[in-house]
């Protein structure tokens, strides 16, 4: 099990998410040179640009398992969706 983020972080990664979507990518290095100084502090800009890259990795996949739901046969999408939880 993962740890609970604050609201706070959730938050203002969706805030951040809506403003500017294109600026984030899936890894955490990315997203950290992405918000750059714009956070007040060190602790909190790590967490959220962790957040973010979760959310990209988990959306990217959900959307690669709904393209290959149409193409195989409903046994084999099961065993993929728990590989990828």
């Amino acid at each position: 099990m993962g740890r609970i983020k604050p609201t706070l972080v959730k938050r203002t990664t969706r805030q951040l998410i809506a403003q500017s979507s294109e600026s984030f990518g899936k890894t955490f290095e990315e997203n950290k040179k992405a918000l750059g100084s714009t956070l007040p502090s060190k602790k909190m800009r790590n967490k959220i640009a962790g957040y973010i890259a979760r959310l990209k990795r988990n959306t990217k996949t959900i959307i690669d398992d709904n393209d290959t739901t149409q193409s195989t046969n409903p046994k084999e999408t099961a065993s993929k969706k728990l590989l990828v939880s």
